[in-house]
């Protein structure tokens, strides 16, 4: 009789929790924000439209799939103010903010897109100016959604918006616009239910049908 019982309440906590393990490998394609600090890309801690570098930093974009921030892909190639500012003269009264923008590969592009060549440019701008205010003035047209997230840099990609994709770089529809933003500038989870509680729920149900099970036996007994 116990075996009846559990054998299908075992199954069904494996096949939960291998729902819940391909939910945890979902991600989120989005253009990440990033800051050169010496050497290296520090993911942002502020979004673009806040964040107000100041005159000679660098700037980086960068579009692919991700789990969260801890995961997010850093833009590729040289990142040097001099370099990429040489040809652009400072001026009195307006700031110069080098940003790198990589278009990231085939494998992290939406379906029929094709990314285009990571790009460099040099936004000579007002000193109060945002980064959006600088990706802006070398990089149109950008599109933003509803939240001020931004969802295109020059165009790409076309359509989507953070949209949440399975592990194998598969569109799974959109989450919200608040799943979207902490999935991708936080790192929260994606909204599903956890492993560990969906593991948790199917070993009460087992240990509850084995009470039953032995309180009906002290019964006939």
């Amino acid at each position: 009789m116990i075996r009846r019982v559990l054998a299908p309440l075992l199954s069904a906590l494996v096949l939960l929790t291998g729902a819940a393990q391909g939910a945890q490998a979902a991600g989120y394609r989005y253009w990440s924000f990033w800051e050169r600090q010496g050497d290296t890309w520090v993911y942002a801690t502020q979004g673009p439209s806040l964040a107000r570098p100041s005159d000679g930093d660098v700037q980086g974009f960068r579009f692919a799939v991700s789990e969260d921030s801890k995961d997010a892909t850093r833009p590729r190639g040289a990142a040097e103010f001099a370099v990429i500012c040489a040809r652009t003269p400072a001026e009195d009264g307006r700031k110069r903010i080098a940003l790198v923008i990589d278009f990231g590969t085939a494998a992290d592009a939406p379906s029929g897109e094709t990314p285009p060549a990571r790009r460099t440019a040099c936004a000579r701008v007002a000193p109060d100016a945002t980064t959006a205010e600088a990706l802006a003035a070398v990089a149109k047209p950008l599109r933003y959604d509803t939240n001020a997230l931004l969802c295109a840099i020059t165009g790409y990609p076309q359509k989507g918006c953070g949209d949440q994709v399975s592990g194998g770089g598969r569109e799974t529809g959109q989450p919200t616009a608040a799943g979207r933003t902490a999935g991708a500038a936080e790192g929260d989870s994606d909204g599903g239910l956890s492993l560990g509680l969906v593991a948790g729920i199917a070993v009460v149900v087992v240990l509850g049908a084995a009470a039953v099970w032995q309180a009906r036996r002290r019964g006939d007994a």
